[in-house]
C-alpha cells in the first residue's frame, strides 16, 4: 500500500493503546459515490508496532469532505473550500447569506461539512461569486432582514467587488479598442498604453488648484497638451492614450470610458437638459503611476492653460498645426507635437 508520511508526533495510539510517535500519512483510495467513480487522499494515523491504519473522529470528518470535495470536482460542483471563499470574500455570515438567498438556515453550513450541493444551488451560488452587482441586488432585496451593522458591512465589502469587477472590464474593453494602434508610433506617442498613468495624469489636474473649471472639454485637451508636450521633451508620451480631432478639439479614444474608471474623481452635474462631468480631487494627493518628470511636464500644461475658460482652450487648441492639419475624426499624429504652442 503506498502512503506518504505527512508528520510524526509523539502521542497515546489508539490502535495499540501505547505511547510512541505516530505518523499521519496521505494514502490514495478510490470510492464510488453517487454512482461516480471518485479517487481522492485520505487521511490516516499510522501505528508501526500494530503495522495498521487507522482514524480518529476528526479523520474521519476530514476525509468524508475529501470524498464528496473529489465527487464535486468530478461533476464540476464547488468544493466546500470554495463555498466558504465566496461567503469570505463579501464577508458575510452563513446564516445571513441563507437570508439573503432565501434558503433554509442551516443550507449553507451543511455546503461547507458533509452535505453536497445540487446543480441549482451550485449554479446560484457561481452566479454569486462572478457577479457582485448581482449580490447587491439581493442586499437590497432584504436589507429589513438584516442587521443595520451587517447591512453595512456587506454592502461595503460588495461595493468594492463590484467596483473592481466593472474596472477590470472596462480596462479590457478600453485596450481592446487600442489593439489596431499598436506599434504606430505616431498614434500613441511612442508610449506603450497605460490606463494607470491616464488615470493619474486626471487625478494630479483634478487636484490643482491652479485649474479653474475643470469640466471634461477642458480635461481632455489638457491631457492631449500634456502627452504631446512630453512627445516634445522627451520622444514619448505619458499615456500612450490616441487621440482623434474632434470640433472641440483633441480627444482619447475612449473617453467616455475612461472618465468612468475606478479612481477617477469624476461628478456628473446636471445642467437643464444635459450632464456635465466634473473632476475634482481633494485631500489625497498620491500619484503612485507618475515619475517627477511627468509631473514637472503636467505643472507647465497647469502653469500654460489651468486658468483658460473652456472655450479659450478650445480657440487655443485650434490654432495648433496639430488640428489645423488633421481632418475632424481622424487620429492626431504626434509629429505635430514639435510645432506645439507651449
Amino acid at each position: 500500500m503506498g502512503m506518504k508520511v505527512i508528520k510524526s508526533e509523539k502521542r497515546l495510539c489508539t490502535c495499540c493503546m501505547e505511547e510512541h510517535e505516530v505518523k499521519t500519512v496521505l494514502v490514495k483510495e478510490q470510492f464510488v459515490f453517487k454512482n461516480v467513480n471518485v479517487s481522492y487522499e485520505a487521511s490516516y494515523l499510522y501505528c508501526d508496532i500494530a503495522e495498521e491504519l487507522y482514524m480518529d473522529e476528526q479523520l474521519m470528518k476530514e476525509n468524508d469532505i475529501c470524498l464528496k470535495d473529489a465527487y464535486r470536482k468530478a461533476e464540476g460542483l464547488l468544493t466546500t473550500a470554495e463555498i466558504s471563499g465566496i461567503r469570505a470574500k463579501y464577508g458575510i455570515s452563513q446564516k445571513d447569506l441563507c437570508i439573503l438567498l432565501g434558503w433554509g438556515g442551516k443550507t449553507i453550513t451543511r455546503y461547507e461539512h458533509h452535505q453536497v450541493q445540487d446543480k441549482a444551488h451550485d449554479t446560484i451560488l457561481k452566479k454569486l461569486d462572478q457577479d457582485p452587482e448581482w449580490f447587491l441586488s439581493l442586499l437590497d432585496d432584504t436589507k429589513d432582514s438584516l442587521s443595520m451593522e451587517a447591512y453595512e458591512k456587506y454592502l461595503n465589502a460588495a461595493t468594492i467587488l463590484y467596483e473592481k469587477d466593472r474596472d477590470f472590464y472596462l480596462r479590457k474593453a478600453i485596450e481592446a479598442s487600442y489593439a489596431k494602434f499598436h506599434g504606430n508610433r505616431m498614434f500613441h506617442g511612442n508610449a506603450e498604453l497605460s490606463l494607470d498613468k491616464a488615470v493619474d495624469v486626471i487625478r494630479y489636474f483634478a487636484s490643482s488648484v491652479q485649474i479653474s473649471d475643470l469640466y471634461k472639454v477642458k480635461l481632455m485637451k489638457l491631457m492631449w497638451y500634456a502627452d504631446a508636450l512630453s512627445y516634445k521633451n522627451r520622444g514619448a508620451a505619458i499615456t500612450g492614450l490616441v487621440y482623434q480631432a474632434l470640433p472641440m478639439g483633441a480627444v482619447p479614444v475612449g473617453h467616455n470610458s475612461i472618465i468612468d474608471l475606478r479612481r477617477v474623481p469624476c461628478e456628473e452635474i446636471e445642467m437643464g437638459e444635459t450632464t456635465a462631468y466634473y473632476f475634482s480631487l481633494k485631500g489625497e494627493t498620491s500619484f503612485p503611476y507618475l515619475s517627477d518628470e511627468d509631473k514637472n511636464i503636467l505643472d507647465i500644461v497647469i502653469e500654460k492653460l489651468g486658468k483658460m475658460t473652456k472655450n479659450e482652450i478650445i480657440s487655443f487648441m485650434h490654432k495648433e498645426q496639430a488640428y489645423i492639419e488633421t481632418e475632424c475624426r481622424d487620429v492626431i499624429p504626434f509629429k505635430y507635437a514639435k510645432s506645439l504652442q507651449i
